[in-house]
């Protein structure tokens, strides 16, 4: 795990205690890494209450609720895909938010518009989805898993700072 991810899981930790929220993920492309992160923070069994690795498209479909619809036009790696796994682990888990990963990390598997590299991201807050498509440069598997799962932390740190700023 690298120093910024866990950097990034402790500080989230932190946070979500003091506010008493809590936090789910969905994650494909990043494996358990994310949820890795964050049960490795001391105390994160009071915010963090489970994931789901939905690597496949019947997992996507038949645990977190993406449509078939939005899976066969827009495929597993979409805006509308990650947006409908943040919302539907938070639906699951009923956490205060989530996050979910959906890319490519190689080393095969990317097309001219989705090469090796690619991954959208996304946080729900509350119900308030946010997602970002990134197109890292492929550094192999294991250092494009590592970036993602970084990139969603970093995201979700950021709107939790954002949202939670007034609370």
């Amino acid at each position: 795990m690298s120093s910024l991810l866990k950097e990034l899981a402790t500080r989230i930790v932190a946070i979500l205690t003091d506010k008493g929220l809590t936090l789910a993920t969905a994650e494909s492309c990043t494996g358990g890494v994310v949820a890795a992160a964050i049960t490795s923070v001391p105390g994160s069994s009071q915010i963090f209450l489970g994931g789901v690795v939905s690597y496949s498209n019947e997992v996507k479909h038949n645990v977190l609720g993406v449509s078939d619809k939005i899976l066969s036009s827009k495929g597993a790696v979409s805006r509308e895909t990650v947006e409908a796994m943040a919302l539907g682990v938070s639906r699951l888990m009923n956490s205060d938010c989530s996050l979910a990963t959906s890319g490519i990390a190689g080393p095969g598997g990317g097309t001219d518009t989705k090469p090796v590299g690619t991954v959208w991201i996304a946080v729900n807050f509350k119900g308030e989805v946010i997602s970002l498509l990134l197109q890292l440069e492929n550094k192999g598997r294991d250092a494009n898993i590592c970036s993602f799962a970084e990139n969603v932390l970093s995201l979700l740190l950021k709107t939790i700072e954002n949202k939670t700023s007034s609370l």
